[in-house]
């Protein structure tokens, strides 16, 4: 027999887009704004880069309780199937350490200022584009795939 792998991307199953939306509105607006600043304060110390990199990475979820994205893998063996659940794979380790100091701390910072300028200056209107912008920031800081 031959052995068939398929990767599949399932969501996790989160609070439902009302219950998102609610909680944006009373706290992730907030507390959004006090983890940002707490993890960028982190990161200008290099005994608290890594959880400040941790915290910038948690973002989506504290500001819209996003659920992260798991890489299902369905794999049959000998007639068995096999169910493996994982993170997505990473850029190596380098390649992101030297992004993050030539361009994602610096460009992260300016992408979350316009994400926080859309959100709150364009009376809502922006804020389908803020919430792609604060979901987008873990890519944008260091190429973190999530």
């Amino acid at each position: 027999m031959t052995n068939q792998t398929t990767p599949v991307n399932v969501p996790n199953a989160g609070p439902g887009c009302l219950v998102r939306l609610l909680y944006l509105a009373f706290v992730g607006w907030w507390l959004g704004l006090i983890w940002t600043l707490v993890a960028w304060f982190l990161n200008l110390t290099i005994i608290g880069l890594p959880l400040g990199l941790a915290m910038i990475n948690r973002i989506p979820y504290i500001m819209t309780l996003k659920p992260s994205r798991v890489q299902t893998t369905v794999e049959v063996r000998d007639g068995l199937t096999v169910v493996k659940q994982s993170a997505p794979r990473q850029l190596p380790f380098l390649l992101r350490a030297l992004y993050f100091i030539v361009i994602g701390f610096w460009f992260s910072l300016v992408w979350m200022l316009l994400a926080w300028i859309f959100a709150t200056l364009t009376l809502g209107f922006g804020l389908p584009l803020a919430l792609w912008m604060f979901d987008s920031t873990p890519a944008i800081t260091t190429l973190a795939r999530n």
